[in-house]
């Protein structure tokens, strides 16, 4: 069940005025390098994000931590690394964190005064990739249905699904991320597919999606 259902969740970042200047680490060729290879993911940032708090809001929250975090430590990631593997591992790690914490406001919340003007300036530009009235209108039943039933998968498997079929990540950077072997990647991706299949195929498809998984 490849390429499920595409992002469906927006991130609206906050701005407004909080952190100090002097909070920056990164100079000028690191926030070019944060906003050329780090910035593209943060839809994916905030679709992980979404799919693991299943909260809009505290969603919202973390994605914005979770950028700002890598922003203070670019300068620890390898080059050669995938960057979108790096910037969801500490998606992953925020979302843990708000939850540990009750589903409080995460603690650090990105504004523009945080980071760079330049990076600040593509933040707040970020496309929107809103589909058209039209397109929302015909699509809304589908889109509610398969995200309903991704958000009713246990974790574990939720976010398998989430980081291959959504985001599209390789078996080896969804074990970055989440910091498990890749044997263990593919059996929860089989089985998150599973139950996706039994919630969203007839009854004679779903049978046969479960015995494609587990071969």
């Amino acid at each position: 069940m490849k390429r499920i259902a595409p992002a469906f969740f927006t991130p609206r970042l906050a701005a407004g005025n909080g952190s100090a200047p002097g909070d920056l680490l990164p100079g000028a060729g690191q926030s070019l390098q944060f906003r050329q290879q780090i910035l593209p993911h943060l839809d994916a940032a905030y679709n992980l994000a979404r799919y693991l708090t299943r909260d809009a809001v505290l969603a919202e929250d973390v994605a914005q931590d979770a950028m700002l975090r890598a922003f203070r430590a670019f300068g620890q990631f390898r080059r050669g690394s995938s960057p979108r593997a790096w910037l969801l591992a500490i998606v992953r790690n925020c979302c843990f964190t708000a939850q540990a914490r009750g589903g409080s406001a995460v603690g650090l919340v990105v504004h523009e005064s945080s980071l760079s003007d330049e990076v600040a300036c593509q933040v707040a530009d970020h496309p929107d990739p809103q589909p058209t009235p039209e397109e929302a209108a015909q699509h809304q039943d589908d889109v509610a249905r398969v995200r309903a039933a991704i958000e009713a998968i246990p974790e574990p498997f939720r976010e398998a699904v989430v980081l291959r079929d959504l985001e599209d990540l390789s078996y080896a950077e969804i074990a970055e991320v989440t910091a498990v072997p890749i044997g263990t990647v593919m059996s929860r991706l089989a089985r998150g597919r599973a139950m996706l299949a039994r919630e969203l195929l007839p009854p004679a498809k779903a049978g046969d999606e479960e015995t494609r998984s587990v071969k």
